[in-house]
């Protein structure tokens, strides 16, 4: 039986959206975080947007002072309504 691949992360839909939104490649997102303090290329954001790579906390964070949002709006809306109805 063939083995389902999970995402490695729930975040890099919404980082793609709003990267996108703003304006920016990915190349300028990963160099806007790394004047924020996160050591990141445009590759490993790729992977993140891609969900192929984990995402710490310390760089959801980041990522989100980035993109201008808070953390939690990088989450995808079915994860947050289900967190809530608990």
């Amino acid at each position: 039986m063939p083995r389902i691949k999970k995402p490695a992360n729930i975040v890099g839909p919404q980082v793609r959206l709003r990267r996108v939104k703003l304006g920016l490649t990915q190349e300028e997102l990963a160099t806007q975080c790394q004047l924020g303090g996160l050591d990141i290329s445009r590759g490993t954001l790729s992977q993140i947007e891609a969900q192929i790579r984990c995402v710490t906390d310390d760089e959801l964070f980041i990522l989100a002072r980035v993109l201008e949002v808070g953390p939690e709006s990088l989450f995808p809306a079915d994860t947050l309504a289900r967190r809530k109805s608990r």
